[in-house]
């Protein structure tokens, strides 16, 4: 299964529209884009392989695996790219700002179910990035 993400790249942050099936699935907010530093960049453009991942603090969410150079980036909840995310990816359901957006839990829910139905049919779950 494949989720293709367009990014617009800001200087204080990344916007990205994510489809699924040629369908827009939701938007994404992140970092902006500081040459791939660990903890204040987005990720580079490119396909990488979601894998299920669930911790306490975010519960069910997703883990973006292959990225050159960089661990643990995860696509959770977040409503400012600035305050919450660390390199990290968060889909919501609108954007309100620049790196900023409203109802990140309901997103990050729907994409897990998506998700998860695949990963049950044994399916890989790639995101490509473009922009």
């Amino acid at each position: 299964m494949d989720l293709v993400l367009h990014r617009t790249y800001l200087e204080e942050g990344t916007h990205g529209v994510l489809f699924y099936k040629n369908r827009f699935f939701c938007f994404v907010i992140e970092l902006p884009f500081l040459d791939n530093k660990r903890f204040i960049s987005c990720i580079p453009e490119g396909t990488y392989t979601l894998k299920p991942r669930y911790s306490k603090k975010f519960q069910n969410h997703l883990l973006v695996s292959g990225v050159k150079d960089r661990n643990l980036i995860l696509l959770h909840t977040a409503n400012d790219a600035q305050k919450e995310l660390k390199g990290c990816l968060a889909p919501v359901g609108y954007l309100s700002g620049v790196a900023k957006g409203l109802y990140s839990k309901p997103q990050l829910e729907k994409l897990v179910a998506l998700c998860y139905q695949a990963f049950e049919r044994k399916e890989n779950v790639q995101l490509i990035i473009k922009s």
